[in-house]
């Protein structure tokens, strides 16, 4: 880690515990900054028994001395970020010091909402699995050169002439395509024109702030959302996002040079699972994905909604390696697995007779994967209690060592339950960490 700053991505399809992950690394960076997606993507975090669930804030917002940046790279929905300020004030957070807003992110208005919850809903339409929250819709509105930025939203009359403009186009669309009733602009603009200056003390160019911490030798993590299968480009196109959740998107989505970064750390659950819609090679149908869904509370920190749940898939993560540069594997969700006497684990596909290495890119492909199975001895001990890597159960140390020799990256950090102690860092990652320290 030669520049003091990491990227943490997710490996799998999101959901890998990335927040609790983050939260525990922030304890060594000055600043985290969020470069990727929107409230879509929530972050459980846990701190001696208290719960905090995050959405658009980093989870360094639970660190006293720590900055956190939304990038330029969000889509911001301006009421469900001040709730969240305002739960997190509620709770002792000191959030009118420590965030910051890139003048420069993308603004969700109702009708990116509208829109998206129509189109999912709509009869013949490939259903996505998205949440409905206007995150694609404000994406596509960035990409076609129309969307509405932070920066416009504090000038009232552009914000005025934009809603009526965008309401007039949107309201058009969606009731001769989905028979939706017209939203009101005149009540839009006055509920985000009040929201917009409750928004203004936090918005500055977050691209020179952290550039500027970067020149001045502070630690800065750049936080990912979803997974890296989630990814627009590299995911299971098109069940996927609708930003860069990958490494990547660390640059674009915050205004920092490639060289800049300093290191990826990638999160991988001890298993896998997936939410909403798209191809799952190593997914559990019936009881075995019922328990394993049971065991680990796999249901959404945001959504709520059940997680499908399947076996470790290595060609998967060979692949999330690879195409994130990751030196270094946070390994969650070990205790999940504590019970079982083997565990199964995908060491390849086979695609129409054939042995194939690598991810296909294409759906068909993925959907007739099956996957070849080799299977491991299970540790049948607790582990929630350890807090060291040779304190470990002997199978539980061969399952990550294998997992370490056929991914390509060296773990780093396993975890074993939800709170924050509930944490071991390796030496060799413990070492490096602290070379980031200011």
């Amino acid at each position: 880690m030669q520049a003091k700053t990491a990227v943490v991505v997710g490996a799998q399809w999101g959901d890998e515990g990335k927040g609790k992950i983050v939260d525990v690394l922030s304890e060594n960076f000055s600043v985290v900054a969020r470069y990727a997606g929107g409230h879509n993507a929530g972050h459980t975090v846990i701190i001696g028994g208290q719960k905090f669930i995050l959405q658009l804030i980093p989870c360094g917002i639970l660190r006293p001395d720590c900055q956190a940046v939304i990038g330029n790279g969000i889509v911001l929905d301006p009421i469900a970020f001040l709730r969240e300020v305002g739960k997190l004030r509620d709770l002792g957070v000191n959030v009118d010091k420590q965030v910051f807003v890139s003048n420069r992110a993308q603004v969700i208005l109702p009708y990116h909402r509208m829109i998206e919850l129509a189109a999912e809903s709509a009869p013949g339409r490939q259903k996505i699995g998205t949440t409905s929250r206007g995150i694609g819709p404000a994406y596509e509105d960035k990409m076609a050169r129309n969307g509405l930025r932070v920066v416009d939203m504090l000038n009232s009359n552009l914000l005025k002439t934009h809603i009526q403009n965008a309401c007039h186009e949107k309201n058009a669309i969606a009731h001769a395509l989905f028979g939706t009733e017209p939203l009101n602009p005149a009540q839009i603009y006055e509920e985000y024109v009040k929201a917009a200056e409750q928004l203004a003390p936090f918005v500055t160019d977050t691209a020179y702030l952290l550039n500027q911490a970067i020149r001045d030798g502070k630690s800065v993590m750049f936080e990912g959302a979803q997974g890296t299968m989630l990814d627009i480009d590299h995911g299971t196109y098109p069940f996927v996002t609708s930003s860069s959740a990958t490494a990547g998107g660390a640059i674009t989505g915050t205004g920092v040079g490639p060289t800049a970064i300093g290191t990826v750390i990638g999160v991988t659950k001890a298993y896998v699972t997936r939410v909403g819609e798209g191809p799952f090679p190593t997914e559990l149908h019936g009881p075995e994905g019922e328990d394993l869904r049971a065991r680990g509370h796999e249901f959404g920190a945001v959504t709520g909604r059940p997680r499908r749940c399947g076996w470790l898939d290595l060609p998967l993560l060979r692949y999330s390696n690879m195409v994130n540069g990751t030196e270094w594997l946070v390994v969650t969700k070990m205790d999940v697995l504590d019970s079982l006497a083997e565990i199964p684990v995908c060491v390849g596909y086979e695609i129409d007779g054939k042995r194939v290495d690598t991810m296909p890119a294409d759906v068909r492909g993925l959907e007739s994967i099956k996957p070849i199975l080799t299977t491991l001895k299970g540790w049948q001990e607790p582990t929630e209690q350890i807090r060291e890597y040779d304190k470990l159960p002997k199978a539980a140390q061969e399952y990550l060592r294998f997992l370490e020799k056929e991914s390509g990256a060296r773990i780093g950090m396993v975890s074993t339950g939800p709170d924050r102690d509930q944490t071991m860092a390796l030496p060799d990652f413990a070492q490096a960490l602290k070379s980031l320290e200011a």
